[in-house]
């Protein structure tokens, strides 16, 4: 099947997985519910098939390795969407459905317009492979926490307020959120670490000026997550103070993976 075909099926079932997520997530929960999830998961299941034989063909082109910023973006959400469907079979993770599959369609839509298309590189280095697979696994579980960071926000906001709603009543309790959030912000910040590690390894010319500003914002981020979870350890820091620091890491991974890319492969390009 073609890369168009592929990304199109891709994006067909995530749509239709979210119409049916955000169905599910209005259902009060019994039969109806259950049959409308299972779909919803056997679209998923379709829709990551799809997404995965459409990343591996944008990456894994013919000329080369192509590590250009919509093909990498495709993959990260790929990553993200496995890890969260496949944890939604033990823990409650379909709420970031609602997020991340019409993220996911844009992302892929994008991915076929003919944009921002670096040149494809042949004979990838091994430390440089390793490299590059540590940064997107922990990139796609740093994303996970910042989606469950915005949920975990969200129902503060609302138990403060004294508020409920329809998405109030799907989300799991503030301490299950909590437990997830920093489960994820471990196993991210030890596999950003070993990113790092191997950047400094494998890289030449880690801190050379096209990728200075990537390290930089890699490393405070870094530093940010680490704070954090020492506070969260020493200091029992959680709930609006947890949010703000993982958003702040998160934003700082954003402008070090999208936005360095962005203004190398389309401001300076």
């Amino acid at each position: 099947m073609s890369v168009p075909l592929t990304a199109t099926l891709a994006i067909a079932c995530y749509l239709t997985a979210f119409g049916l997520q955000v169905r599910a997530s209005l259902q009060p929960s019994g039969s109806t519910a259950s049959i409308a999830q299972g779909s919803v998961l056997g679209l998923s299941g379709l829709a990551l098939a799809a997404h995965f034989a459409t990343s591996w063909r944008q990456i894994f082109t013919d000329s080369g390795t192509s590590f250009s910023l919509l093909p990498l973006s495709v993959a990260i959400f790929m990553v993200i969407n496995f890890m969260v469907v496949a944890g939604s079979l033990r823990r409650p993770f379909h709420s970031l459905f609602l997020l991340l599959f019409p993220f996911s369609a844009l992302a892929l839509a994008l991915s076929l317009l003919p944009l921002w298309q670096s040149p494809p590189r042949n004979n990838l280095p091994l430390g440089l492979s390793l490299h590059i697979l540590l940064s997107i696994i922990a990139y796609s579980l740093l994303s996970i926490a910042a989606l469950e960071a915005l949920f975990l926000a969200y129902q503060n906001r609302q138990l403060h307020h004294h508020h409920s709603s329809a998405l109030m009543r799907i989300l799991p309790p503030l301490q299950t959120m909590e437990s997830l959030l920093f489960g994820l912000i471990i196993t991210g910040f030890t596999l950003l670490t070993l990113a790092l590690v191997s950047g400094l390894l494998f890289v030449d010319n880690f801190f050379a000026q096209h990728l200075v500003h990537k390290t930089v914002f890699s490393i405070i981020a870094w530093l940010v997550y680490g704070i954090l979870l020492w506070g969260h350890f020493r200091w029992g820091w959680r709930g609006k103070t947890a949010t703000q620091w993982t958003l702040g890491g998160f934003t700082l991974l954003m402008l070090a993976f999208w936005g360095t890319k962005f203004v190398l492969e389309v401001i300076l390009a």
